[in-house]
């Protein structure tokens, strides 16, 4: 059987050792997962859009992240596009207009207003090798996801994994769309100075701070919801020391 090297930090490798866990069976748990994440998404954008619902193969994905690529589907369509791009994804979260990552933007200080006007005065194909993704359909109507949306969705899933997430929601299609080192979308939000490593730190930080709210909620509503929220506190702290793992294996 093939082996493949894990690497740990120093104080989770001697806690591994020191409870005896079964790394090797965890591990092949955790991939397996993984594997049949990416690749439920890699098959989920080679679907025809002009389907009844085109997010119907986002089985992981929020509410909120499937109304957005429909937003993003509409957004195509409307400016005569053969395929979504990764700037329909953008204009799409931002106007969902309730979620996650837009908090996000606001707390580093970038109005979703100036995204739009930037993305309106770059108006630039996605990139030369997929300018495809720019030309217009015949029929009016963008039946597929170009190769940078499609690549941007994938990095999605991932970076929802990397932070230890089950579900799909759109903090992490910021973080995908920055990830995603050709579309339209994400060089629009570097450009205004929008960095995957400070937006890694946010998500957490906004991640963070749902949970300080939730605390202070239960506070006044009773001791049972109190322990509710302090659970919740609980939970996301493994979310901020992988955070600050991956910004570490970054650096390195």
């Amino acid at each position: 059987m093939p082996k493949i090297n894990v690497y740990l930090p120093d104080d989770l490798a001697d806690s591994v050792k020191e409870t005896g866990l079964p790394v090797s069976t965890i591990c092949q748990r955790a991939l397996e997962q993984s594997v049949k994440r990416v690749s439920a998404i890699r098959a989920a954008v080679l679907v025809d859009l002009n389907r009844e619902d085109p997010t119907a193969g986002l089985t992981q994905f929020t509410g909120r992240v499937k109304e957005v690529v429909k937003i993003a589907v509409g957004q195509a369509r409307e400016r005569g596009a053969a395929e979504v791009g990764t700037r329909d994804l953008v204009r799409g979260m931002i106007a969902e207009g309730s979620n996650l990552a837009l908090r996000v933007l606001r707390s580093i200080d970038v109005d979703p207003a100036t995204v739009l006007r930037e993305l309106d005065r770059a108006g630039r194909v996605d990139s030369v090798a997929d300018s495809v993704a720019d030309s217009v359909a015949e029929d009016g109507q963008a039946a597929r996801l170009g190769r940078t949306a499609a690549n941007a969705l994938e990095l999605t899933v991932t970076e929802a994994i990397s932070l230890g997430h089950n579900y799909v929601g759109c903090e992490h299609l910021l973080l995908g769309l920055l990830a995603e080192p050709d579309g339209a979308g994400g060089e629009a939000l570097r450009g205004l100075g929008v960095e995957l490593r400070s937006a890694r730190h946010a998500v957490g930080a906004a991640l963070a701070g749902y949970g300080h709210l939730q605390a202070n909620q239960a506070n006044q509503a009773g001791p049972v919801a109190g322990l509710v929220a302090d659970a919740v506190g609980k939970a996301l702290q493994p979310v901020l020391r992988r955070l600050d793992r991956l910004e570490e294996r970054a650096g390195g």
